[in-house]
């Protein structure tokens, strides 16, 4: 399975020849540019005083700018560099099952003798759903999840293994209609992807794992610092975007974030970028003010393309558990929510939630996190999650 779908061929984006008036990679990291950024929100004129950093001027950012959360730190630190004489990287099923570890554990100890060599009757099923609530699958996924094993083996007898195997199938196929690879075509270029989240949820790090990966795909990437009013989110997208050996566009302290947003559209088309990552704000306890900044990101943007953004992601912290349900309905208030990734499945065993999210809301969910790690954000695999889930062995 390709991680991400790209609709050009890599070897076709290796030999386009390029046009005399767009920089190379390397040369657009290591410009300063000096111009006025638009804020294009009133009069698309106003100097915003945005710049792309040069790598020198990335690692001095990284001096001066330090993590405001735990969360923030989190993001900044992730994917240190592998060090010599490295074991080999497990497969994705490998770090799928250790990344779901707790979360599988948790649910799967409630499991354990539930069915083993007995009939399927209505007291085990009753424990069963009990079991997938506390396993943060939710209340409504646990009743249909329940409902459709009685209706597949009431009465039978089902060893662990078979139990195991009849339950997840059942919450695959209730996974299936929500797996959508993230598919980035030709027909827009720039293909401009805007990414929110509240902060700590490890969309600095999605943004990064998503530039590189798109990179080595044969993308040409760009990055977007449009959370302006947070210093560090500025500072670790900076890092990241160094480590991915992408350019990125950034403004003035409490620059307008759609002025922005907005120089790094005209950019990406005059330096022929096929994909544009636009970080955003995602502070929930300013709900109004948060509103009004994502609809005029944009709105500005389509003054340039109007059939932009062309996904608009959510990064959710799965160890919120059912938190994340409120998170979605939340964002899908202020802005067009086009698609989901779960990240930070790994330090929690509250991974059922991706069933309960799923269910409610029935959005793409192109990718998860297990691991800090580039490779660590894969596609959403239902088979493969729900397996894991269940502790199902192979």
């Amino acid at each position: 399975m390709r991680l991400f779908g790209w609709g050009r061929k890599k070897q076709d984006a290796q030999s386009a020849e390029p046009s005399p008036a767009k920089a190379s990679a390397s040369e657009l990291e290591s410009r300063v540019q000096d111009g006025a950024g638009q804020d294009a929100g009133k009069d698309a004129g106003k100097d915003a005083g945005q710049t792309e950093a040069s790598p020198a001027e990335q690692t001095e950012a990284r001096k001066d700018e330090r993590p405001q959360s735990s969360g923030d730190q989190q993001e900044a630190t992730a994917a240190p560099a592998k060090k010599t004489g490295d074991k080999p990287r497990a497969s994705w099923a490998q770090r799928l099952r250790q990344g779901l570890a707790k979360s599988s554990s948790r649910l799967g100890a409630g499991l354990t003798g539930l069915f083993s060599g007995g009939r399927i009757d209505d007291d085990a099923l009753e424990e069963l759903e009990d079991q997938l609530i506390m396993g943060d699958l939710g209340v409504e996924p646990a009743a249909k999840i329940v409902a459709e094993l009685r209706r597949q083996r009431f009465g039978q007898e089902a060893s662990d293994q078979e139990f195991r195997q009849a339950l997840a199938s059942i919450i695959a196929d209730m996974l299936e209609p929500v797996a959508y690879a993230l598919d980035i075509k030709n027909q827009h270029r720039p293909h401009i992807l805007l990414v929110t989240g509240v902060n700590g949820a490890g969309k600095t790090t999605t943004i990064g794992k998503l530039a590189s990966q798109f990179q080595a795909q044969g993308a040409k990437v760009m990055l977007a610092a449009a959370d302006t009013y947070r210093a560090a989110a500025v500072g670790q997208l900076q890092i990241w975007a160094e480590r991915a050996s992408v350019p990125i566009v950034t403004g003035a302290e409490r620059a307008d974030p759609a002025a922005v947003a907005y120089q790094a559209v005209e950019r990406a088309r005059a330096e022929g970028v096929d994909v544009l990552i636009v970080d955003t704000a995602g502070r929930l306890h300013n709900k109004a003010d948060l509103m009004a900044e994502l609809q005029k990101i944009v709105r500005v943007i389509k003054k340039l393309d109007d059939s932009a953004p062309h996904d608009t992601l959510l990064v959710l912290d799965a160890t919120t558990g059912q938190n994340a349900i409120n998170q979605v309905k939340t964002f899908k208030e202020l802005i067009d929510v086009s698609g989901l990734i779960v990240t930070k499945l790994d330090g929690t065993a509250r991974g059922g939630v991706v069933v309960g999210l799923a269910d409610r809301f029935g959005l793409p969910i192109h990718a998860i996190g297990v691991g800090e790690a580039m490779e660590d954000l894969s596609p959403f695999d239902p088979q493969a999650f729900a397996k894991a889930l269940v502790d199902l062995e192979e």
